[in-house]
């Protein structure tokens, strides 16, 4: 049996996936983990936890196939930020994607003189998200630990240094810091200067493609596989996701939503819009992956349940009852609006300080109409997104998607019936983590074209056109209304934080 393992480092949970040669899916193992709140705005996660469930991801699928990997491949959430001692040690707990605690450095550097020229150079839009922002924050407000702090890493910097002991990040990852150069592939100096560090206390890029086989064997005897297996650096989640949803041809869209939620293009030049923000990661050579993040995905559907109905999302049984709820209910939710900014929002907004509504609740809406709402805003958030790119010129006529929500034939059809495109699931497995593999097939030559691994086995789902006209005129009420209140969004969170 030959098989590549794909393993996705994510915010929610660590997953892997066993792929043959062909693109058959052998085994899955996840592993989950919590997410830290010490502060309203903060987001934390302990690195060691990560790599401890990335451990045990890899020794379950090894030890159930019984027989040893050709590869393992590399994929992880984007932006997050860990400052290393020169011991190699964490200085604190990571700080993800999530965290807003750099919102006001994020306004300050984007309305800067450099703030285009950072964007345009790097790719990345300028938001608290980046470690370009979360590391002026940590100057600014904790600068001993920034004077001690001997590299800024990644998790998944993170995890390659346990496994070799050394700092390496793959382009894809480097490209969603705000410091790196997506043309020349260094590490950019406005964007050095901006947050006052050097070179040096950054990781040295490598390819996607770059491979290593030179773990200890103590490293080797924990994950339960050979000395002399070879481990690939991969990419970000969102770039091999577009991979593995097949996704990287001309007017073909990866959507995902797991714990967040993106809409993503390949394309051969970056796309940049400083307006829009659109995202530009570097994946290969001669192509980029542009688009679009939600920082409000899964993550608001887990809490709406779990904070509104008090149920637990443990399994798919879960989720199915309280989506087929929804079914019963029309387009638009009998008028019911919901803003999803929970976490506040990235694309197209780009506002940290905005936060969730309900809109338009009268005596008549039942729990039903509300579960529709959350779901029908969320989707609304990824339209927006869409539109966007399609304004600035990138073609979309198909959208694939993947990640946790794909369970739900309700959800897929309203996408379907919002976007007016066909919706496409390829697969329901994470396709993150596949895309790893995919890229760790095309390493080792067991393929030339990632095409050769699709099956063409797909569901799709196509617009309804009334229901898309429904949703058309819910959908310039829910634009026209973030606007009229974004000011009184702010407000709150001013007053939230004390100021």
């Amino acid at each position: 049996m030959r098989y590549v393992i794909g393993i996705d480092i994510g915010t929610g949970s660590t997953k892997g996936v066993a792929v043959d040669a062909s693109g058959k899916v052998l085994h899955t193992s996840q592993q989950s983990y919590p997410t830290l709140r010490p502060e309203p705005t903060f987001s934390e996660q302990d690195p060691e936890t990560i790599w401890h469930a990335f451990i045990q991801c890899i020794a379950r699928i090894s030890a159930t196939l019984a027989q040893q990997p050709q590869a393992i491949v590399l994929s992880s959430a984007m932006h997050s930020l860990i400052p290393m001692d020169n011991g190699g040690r964490p200085l604190m707990n990571m700080i993800t994607w999530a965290d807003n605690r750099s919102a006001l450095v994020a306004e300050r550097i984007k309305n800067s003189n450099d703030g285009e020229a950072i964007y345009a150079t790097c790719g990345t839009p300028i938001h608290a998200m980046t470690p370009l922002c979360k590391i002026l924050w940590l100057k600014e407000n904790n600068r001993d630990l920034f004077d001690r702090t001997e590299k800024f890493i990644s998790i998944k910097e993170f995890i390659w240094y346990k496994l070799f002991n050394v700092f390496e990040v793959d382009y894809s990852i480097a490209s969603a810091t705000g410091l790196f150069d997506i043309v020349s592939c260094k590490w950019n100096p406005l964007s050095l200067k901006t947050c006052s560090i050097s070179a040096d206390k950054l990781s040295i890029p490598v390819e996607t493609t770059h491979l290593r086989k030179d773990l200890t064997s103590s490293v080797a005897g924990v994950l339960k596989i050979n000395s002399d297996i070879p481990f690939i650096a991969g990419g970000s989640d969102g770039c091999l996701a577009n991979v593995g949803s097949f996704a990287i041809k001309h007017g073909t869209a990866a959507l995902t939503i797991g714990t967040s939620g993106a809409i993503r293009v390949a394309a051969k030049a970056p796309a940049v819009n400083f307006a829009a923000m659109t995202f530009n990661y570097r994946l290969f050579d001669d192509l980029f992956i542009s688009g679009g993040p939600i920082n409000n995905g899964g993550a608001t559907f887990k809490w709406y349940a779990e904070s509104f109905l008090n149920i637990k999302l443990e399994k798919s049984s879960d989720y199915d009852a309280l989506l087929s709820a929804a079914e019963q209910t029309d387009s638009g939710a009998n008028g019911l609006i919901f803003l999803p900014y929970l976490l506040g929002e990235r694309a197209p907004i780009w506002n940290s300080d905005s936060s969730g509504v309900f809109f338009g609740i009268r005596n008549y809406h039942t729990q039903a109409h509300f579960t529709r709402a959350v779901i029908e805003g969320v989707s609304m958030a990824l339209y927006s997104i869409m539109t966007a790119m399609e304004s600035s010129g990138l073609e979309i006529d198909q959208v694939n998607v993947s990640g946790g929500f794909v369970r739900s034939t309700v959800w897929l059809q309203i996408l379907a019936d919002i976007f007016n495109k066909p919706i496409v699931l390829i697969h329901d497995e994470d396709a993150s983590a596949i895309g790893a593999a995919f890229i760790g097939m095309k390493v080792l030559g067991l393929i030339k074209e990632f095409s050769e691994l699709d099956d063409n086995d797909h569901k799709s789902f196509m617009p309804r056109a009334s229901h898309h006209r429904t949703y058309e005129t819910i959908f310039q009420v829910y634009e026209s209304l973030y606007k009229k209140i974004a000011p009184e969004m702010s407000q709150l969170m001013r007053f939230n934080r004390g100021e």
